[in-house]
């Protein structure tokens, strides 16, 4: 699992280094799918893993900014940067011990719902990989060449000889 986390923080990282090439209009331009702007769509994926990890399963007192406080790519990536160290260590030390424990959410609606741990870590990966999708096509849409989405190549795994 870990490998997938490494692999979402590294293309993530490599998609803000992309928005460093687009004009603040083209980032803000309203699009078709999912939250429908590039850059609340790498917000709202920086959010989402904070908040699921965090404060859902470390039970921790978490802030999350407004979008409209931080909107800008550097504000965005500090934002990145700042949950990536505190939610790395314990993704870094995920064991099979931790699969099945139980954290409560409760839902926009005030619903309780039970998950696993393990289910909550894979719907975090998912979520990610399902919202850089979105903004693959969204580059395309604009002409310019999408960051690789191929997890082979990035030097996650040795070489092998």
């Amino acid at each position: 699992m870990l490998k997938l986390f490494e692999y979402n923080w590294q293309v993530r990282n490599e998609w803000f280094e992309w928005c460093e090439t687009v004009s603040m209009e083209e980032l803000m331009k309203p699009r078709t799918g999912g939250i429908g702007y590039i850059l609340p769509t790498l917000y709202h994926i920086v959010a989402v893993e904070y908040g699921w990890i965090c404060a859902g399963i470390l039970q921790k007192e978490i802030h999350i900014p407004p979008f409209e406080e931080i909107m800008s790519v550097r504000q965005i990536k500090a934002f990145s940067d700042r949950c990536h160290a505190e939610l790395a260590p314990f993704v870094r030390q995920w064991h099979e011990g931790l699969e099945d424990l139980v954290m409560i959410d409760v839902t926009d609606e005030g619903v309780e719902e039970a998950h696993q741990y393990g289910e909550v870590m894979r719907h975090v990966i998912a979520h990610e990989i399902h919202h850089i999708g979105q903004l693959s096509v969204w580059s395309r849409e604009i002409g310019k060449k999408p960051v690789s989405a191929n997890f082979i190549g990035r030097g996650l795994f040795p070489t092998p000889m």
